[in-house]
């Protein structure tokens, strides 16, 4: 019997990291290998039981290596099938650990979506690397959902190609530290289903 094409019947669940003082501070942070601060422990742990009542089917979990992503998954209680570097945040270059209003004292309204990341990935990359973790998520939807453990911009990059959209319309998507989205179907389209759903708002 092929997959249910309902919202509820195929998903890819895409949680981002709880807190860390980077996060907290806007510092971009992409190679940067930082734990969670106490209140982003809190976000994971809550994440647990909102995952869990999406009632999701055998779900297969790949997390990004990052510590912050894996520290999310582990204190979630989900079971790591895979780690995997393709999940990794955007590289930001010469512009790790800036924030956006110190970049724009030089590059006058630079955003990550619009101008490029000196020595860092630019969107034709991270275009490439969606389409990679996307396709490889959608090849085990047949016979389970999966969840998606990583990062705010890459995890918005990956909304916007399944949505067919060009990279830089991950804009238009916010999600916050300890939020989670899915993608899905309907009537045979990708859509996304759920969008930034946070642990104090619960599953609505």
């Amino acid at each position: 019997m092929p997959p249910s094409d309902s919202p509820s019947g195929r998903r890819i669940v895409l949680l981002r990291h709880g807190e860390t003082e980077w996060a907290r501070a806007g510092k971009h942070t992409g190679r940067t290998d930082i734990s969670l601060t106490d209140v982003g422990e809190e976000q994971a742990r809550k994440l647990g039981p909102a995952v869990d009542a999406l009632g999701l089917r055998d779900p297969l979990v790949i997390v990004s290596p990052r510590r912050r992503a894996q520290e999310t998954a582990q204190l979630a209680g989900l079971k790591i099938h895979r780690t995997w570097d393709a999940l990794t945040e955007w590289d930001y270059g010469a512009y790790e650990g800036l924030t956006t209003p110190d970049i724009r004292q030089k590059v006058p309204d630079w955003t990550v979506w619009t101008h490029p990341c000196p020595r860092g990935e630019q969107a034709e990359q991270i275009h490439a690397r969606c389409d990679l973790v996307l396709s490889v998520a959608h090849s085990q939807l047949t016979d389970r959902d999966v969840i998606l453990v990583g990062h705010g911009h890459f995890s918005r990059a990956l909304i916007a190609r399944w949505a067919e959209l060009p990279v830089s319309e991950g804009r238009r998507f916010a999600l916050s530290p300890g939020a989670y989205s899915i993608l899905g179907f309907e009537h045979g389209a990708q859509q996304l289903v759920t969008h930034n759903v946070t642990t104090e708002e619960g599953s609505r």
